[in-house]
């Protein structure tokens, strides 16, 4: 796989999963916009990329915001000179029984969850489109879109929605040459995953780190999931060797939900 000569925006490239998923994308060939809300983290993965040879900006966004998410865009082309893969990465985790969830809890995860993924959408369409060019777009789903987790009902709910946006958006620009995916993952290794534990804890009660630990023993294969393992699926669904491939929202679990 290449990517080489191609300008990638990864939103939530800060930390975790989608700075994982930018230096493969760097490390594939590709030119890097780094979309988040942390400055200073966003500084030090633009370093990290340009000391891999590629050519990186950094732009800070709100996904939740329509117009930031299409300045996003506007600058990433502008900075970089081109415009090829869109990576809907930003979003949040919520750990609540259904029963507690607020108005303000439930509008809050799917403003940055869903809306930021079809701003993400919209934003990247538009610019393939005024380019007169093909693109990828790929938006992060999670085993629980393909299977509700109890205390996880809400946050389940929005990624179930990025599957249906992912559908939708692949059979409307499919004749524009834009192919639209989503990647599934696990039980990943980053502060997402200290966070949903630590909830876990406050609501069962049960000791800090047990949670991780009974969701890492179900794994097949035997071990959490890294970055580097969702990389490696964003990094093929980015690359031309995906071009037969639109609408899937792929799982990258370990062997955790099987469909």
């Amino acid at each position: 796989m290449t990517l080489d000569g191609k300008t990638a925006l990864v939103t939530g490239g800060a930390q975790g999963i989608g700075k994982g998923i930018a230096l493969r994308l760097a490390k594939d060939g590709a030119n890097i916009a780094l979309v988040d809300m942390k400055a200073d983290k966003l500084a030090a993965v633009k370093g990290e990329i340009e000391a891999l040879g590629r050519k990186a900006c950094v732009f800070s966004a709100d996904v939740s915001k329509r117009e930031e998410v299409y300045a996003a865009v506007d600058h990433a082309e502008a900075q970089l000179g081109g415009f090829d893969v869109m990576v809907n990465n930003a979003g949040i985790a919520q750990v609540k029984p259904l029963a507690d969830v607020t108005q303000e809890d439930l509008d809050r995860i799917f403003r940055i969850n869903v809306n930021g993924v079809l701003w993400g959408i919209q934003a990247a369409a538009a610019k393939f489109k005024a380019r007169g060019q093909k693109g990828k777009i790929v938006s992060a789903s999670s085993i629980a879109g393909h299977e509700g987790f109890a205390m996880l009902g809400v946050y389940s709910a929005t990624k179930f929605a990025v599957r249906a946006l992912t559908q939708a958006a692949a059979k409307e620009y499919a004749s524009a040459g834009i192919t639209v995916n989503a990647y599934c993952p696990g039980v990943v290794g980053t502060d997402m995953w200290v966070e949903i534990d630590e909830r876990f804890a406050e609501i069962t009660g049960a000791p800090k780190g047990a949670t991780y630990k009974k969701y890492v023993e179900g794994i097949a294969l035997g071990r959490a999931e890294t970055p580097d393992d969702v990389a490696a699926l964003v990094a093929f669904l980015a690359s031309d060797d995906s071009g037969y491939i639109t609408g899937q929202a792929i799982l990258t679990d370990g062997g955790m939900v099987y469909r």
